[in-house]
């Protein structure tokens, strides 16, 4: 198994990136590739996906990133590729707290999740992950920008966009609507 890789940044694509490694151009998929520079040594930690087709490596800025995406993963019918856009569409963070405190409407209408998909993750997650602090600010921040006119998906992007260092609602709305400019 592959638990991390580090080196050089090839390039950046809009669902991975490709690390030097031991001279070899390794693809790692990752929710957020902009993140990293081209050019720029970079340590990711990783998880290795065995398919039919053949290997997939999933990268994360840190371990516990990774951790929360395997955890998602052992829920029944949940695959790499989704727990990946789960990652992608929110903080996980954001993610933890709205599953240990069973924030359905956080799950379907911030993180996109259909309801049988959120329920699920629900059941199966909430005692793994345990109780967690999570204030319903991006919840009140997406309702906000549905209704000045954001589409749901723009609305999510929006959210995205805000560092995980803003908190309190007016102040993650301000946020979101300077990032749509």
């Amino acid at each position: 198994m592959i638990r991390q890789v580090r080196g050089k940044v090839l390039s950046v694509g809009p669902l991975s990136a490709v690390i030097e490694v031991a001279g070899f151009g390794v693809e790692v998929r990752m929710s957020a590739p902009e993140a990293l520079t081209e050019g720029s040594e970079t340590s990711l930690a990783t998880h290795l996906a065995l398919k039919q087709d053949g290997l997939e490596l999933y990268g994360f800025a840190d371990a516990e990133d990774r951790d929360f995406f395997e955890l998602i993963l052992t829920v029944s019918g949940v695959g790499p590729k989704t727990a990946l856009s789960v990652l992608r569409r929110a903080p996980r963070a954001a993610l933890e707290g709205a599953i240990g405190k069973r924030d359905l409407e956080y799950l379907t209408k911030v993180v996109g999740l259909g309801k049988k998909s959120a329920e699920k993750m629900l059941v199966e997650l909430a005692d793994k992950v345990g109780p967690r602090s999570h204030d319903n600010a991006d919840g009140e921040v997406f309702d906000t920008l549905v209704a000045l006119g954001y589409t749901e998906r723009e609305a999510r992007k929006a959210l995205q966009a805000i560092p995980e260092t803003v908190a309190g609602k007016d102040a993650r709305l301000k946020a979101a609507l300077s990032s749509g400019q």
